[in-house]
């Protein structure tokens, strides 16, 4: 395959797969398709018995496609089309999250007898990639929406996300007092909600040490049960970056390295960037692992990494104090580690000119070499 690509190790997906089943061991897993939504994917974890939380009628045509239940299919994302909130029905699924009353009159339109999901607001402190104030609403539009849907029959529960490679081991506690109090005072007023969603935020290996996802499960499970106590409702989750960060490779080879007057540095631009799939490094935010063939025997200096294309915010590192070997050579390539989520998703439609990443997969059944 030409550079750049993302090589996806299905039997790492497994893995993690398995680890975090059993680290939120009686909670239903709902793979964020956006993470990662190639095919080889989808039916590797399809087999294993995952759910899927889908955000568009392409997600969801793509899950159906791998043979998945539409009661294993989760829509969801808070803003929805209302056409495509009716197709989704048609299609017999019956989970929707939502987090205003508008979105709720969508869906009790289309689907009256839907599982809705409420998705709080959290502000994500201690998250790599902390979420906006665009999703998520507080606790007085929660509670209302909560009593209308219950009022109009629905099976209702309550989610939030604690933000991206979040790192806080604590930080579910919070919003887990909140959908006990939720479900305390919507009790009072109609059907209490059955089920809350504890969302994505399990971290991927990147460049800062995180906690065995053992260690997280240990917390969250404290913490449900500081809260709860014995009676812990109906528990989903919405992983994405932890079930596939680690299993990608990501390759891309040098193209330019340039010693200028204007910097001490050496800058590195290589054929990957911020829009080649590398969105997450805005703000140097996610910090990837690098590797080259000189790593173990060249001495190494400090460097800019810089993507190819003709705009000036495509750098990737230039405050986080990144090294690459003095004799890295135009032509040779840098692996980055850990680039299996929100590679190939956010990388740009031929911006430039440049085709879109790449991905190919090892480990299809006994199948030991990439398939694109």
């Amino acid at each position: 395959m030409q550079t750049p690509y993302v090589i996806i190790d299905l039997d790492i997906v497994e893995t993690k797969f398995r680890e975090l089943s059993e680290a939120l061991h009686s909670t239903e897993l709902c793979y964020a398709v956006k993470a990662n939504p190639g095919k080889p994917v989808i039916e590797r974890l399809a087999a294993l018995g995952a759910s899927f939380d889908v955000a568009s009628v392409p997600e969801i045509d793509l899950v159906l496609s791998c043979g998945v239940e539409p009661a294993r299919i989760s829509f969801g994302n808070t803003i929805k089309k209302q056409r495509d909130i009716a197709y989704a029905a048609q299609q017999g699924i019956t989970r929707f999250t939502v987090d205003t009353m508008s979105e709720l009159h969508k869906v009790l339109a289309e689907a009256p007898q839907a599982e809705v999901c409420v998705r709080l607001f959290h502000d994500c402190e201690g998250a790599d990639w902390p979420l906006s104030k665009k999703f998520g609403c507080g606790f007085a539009d929660a509670k209302k929406i909560l009593i209308a849907a219950g009022n109009a029959g629905c099976t209702t529960g309550i989610s939030f996300h604690v933000g991206s490679q979040q790192r806080n081991l604590d930080a579910w506690l919070a919003p887990l007092q909140l959908c006990q109090q939720l479900i305390t005072e919507v009790s009072q007023e109609t059907v209490a909600p059955e089920f809350v969603n504890l969302g994505g935020g399990y971290p991927g290996s990147y460049l800062d040490d995180t906690p065995h996802i053992s260690v997280y499960g240990d917390a969250i499970r404290k913490s449900l049960y500081d809260v709860f106590g014995g009676n812990t409702p109906r528990l989903m989750a919405e992983p994405g970056r932890y079930l596939v960060a680690d299993a990608g490779t990501l390759h891309t080879e040098v193209v330019l390295v340039s010693e200028r007057d204007i910097d001490a540095r050496r800058w590195v631009y290589v054929d990957c960037g911020v829009f080649g799939g590398l969105a997450e490094t805005l703000g140097e935010s996610i910090r990837y692992r690098l590797h080259t063939e000189h790593d173990a025997s060249a001495p190494a200096s400090q460097i800019v990494l810089a993507g190819p294309t003709c705009d000036s915010a495509d750098i990737i590192y230039d405050k986080a104090g990144y090294f690459l070997p003095d004799n890295l050579q135009v032509g040779e390539v840098i692996r980055i580690a850990s680039t299996g989520a929100y590679t190939t998703s956010y990388s740009a439609i031929g911006f430039n000119g440049f085709a879109p990443l790449a991905q190919g997969y090892i480990n299809i059944v006994a199948m030991k070499e990439p398939a694109v």
